[in-house]
């Protein structure tokens, strides 16, 4: 029987041996959360790695699990604490779920992480594929994970076509998972098609020569590598503007910070306020009025559904009533003492310029 150069396994192998074979000669086999693969710090990448890239979660991935080694450490810890090191990943929500979660296995499983799939469904934040790669990766069980690297792998392989996100199009690239699950070395088969969607069954350009399971895969034999998984029908994407109200304490020349609403855009972190309605009447609500001098330039984020502008306008408490700004959620901060708290990315580069002394 003739050898499979790409896996290192017999042709004619099935599916999950020429993937074992293949990720034993080029898998990642050095990433932090493999050593050890407990199932705290699977499960901390799992949600780390949700619309993040591996090399962007490396280094938020080693400070989380240096401040909070365990479920009671985290589950103990102040929600400033936990949204300070998580600024800059994005998707807060993460962050909030996965600090609930923690306390939920603090209170009602001591400490322990449920050992068993229905258990992790009922901790926030975990959904079927995170609940599948923490049993699968930690515990050795039978259980498919199904991110979008391998639904693009699965989508390929089986011809499915149609966008992933419709029910219909999920509920078959699920039962491919499971009939591609192989008896045994199940973690390291779960990162194996991980790996295999990260890098040679990639986006755009998959790598079809060096892929194990080319053989038979149908969109190699079809030609339909470059339009398979099926695209999210577009939209245009709307276009969001706001003020950014920039508050100076005239006397200490700090920085009014408010605390975002717990859900929402940049949900629980700290931030100057922001207006969508901008007008005086806004303003004198708020009990600030703006300042005759030079404002930063205007700051452009993008979010999955809009992308948001915020202008940026300096502002001071209005004389008439200097204590109004104070009925909001927040408080005034000297810049070190607002960068260490926990900012959307885009604030914490804008307060970074401002630190900076003038060349």
């Amino acid at each position: 029987m003739s050898a499979d150069a790409a896996s290192g396994r017999p042709a004619g192998a099935t599916f999950a041996e020429r993937l074992l074979g293949w990720h034993a000669l080029h898998g990642r086999h050095d990433l932090p959360w493999q050593h050890p693969r407990s199932a705290w710090r699977v499960w901390v990448s799992e949600i780390m790695l949700q619309q993040t890239q591996v090399t962007t979660v490396i280094g938020y991935f080693d400070r989380f699990m240096a401040r909070f080694p365990t479920p009671q450490a985290l589950a103990d810890a102040a929600a400033d604490d936990v949204l300070a090191l998580w600024a800059g990943l994005g998707y807060y929500s993460r962050a909030r779920n996965l600090h609930a979660a923690a306390r939920q296995v603090r209170d009602l499983h001591g400490g322990i992480i449920p050992g068993d799939y229905e258990g992790l469904l009922e901790l926030p934040g975990i959904g079927p594929s995170t609940a599948a790669a923490i049993c699968a990766q930690a515990y050795g069980q039978r259980h498919a994970i199904l991110d979008a690297n391998v639904k693009r792998v699965l989508a390929r392989h089986a011809g499915v076509t149609g966008w992933p996100g419709q029910s219909r199009v999920a509920r078959r690239l699920q039962q491919e998972a499971d009939a591609r699950l192989p008896e045994a070395q199940l973690a390291d088969y779960t990162q194996a098609i991980m790996d295999l969607g990260a890098s040679v069954c990639a986006p755009r350009r998959p790598q079809c020569p060096l892929c194990p399971v080319r053989e038979d895969c149908r969109a190699r034999i079809e030609d339909k590598a470059e339009t398979l998984p099926t695209p999210r029908p577009r939209r245009d994407k709307p276009e969001r503007r706001a003020r950014l109200l920039l508050i100076r304490d005239p006397a200490e020349g700090r920085l009014w910070l408010e605390r975002r609403p717990p859900s929402g855009i940049w949900g629980g972190l700290w931030a100057p306020p922001i207006l969508e309605d901008f007008d005086r009447a806004a303003l004198v609500q708020r009990g600030v009025e703006l300042m005759a001098c030079e404002a930063p330039a205007t700051l452009s984020h993008s979010f999955t559904h809009f992308t948001w502008h915020l202008e940026p306008v300096y502002c001071v408490p209005m004389a008439q009533q200097p204590n109004a700004i104070r009925e909001h959620d927040g408080q005034w901060h000297t810049m070190n003492e607002a960068l260490q708290r926990g900012l959307p990315a885009p604030i914490r580069r804008l307060f970074e310029r401002l630190e900076e002394p003038d060349p």
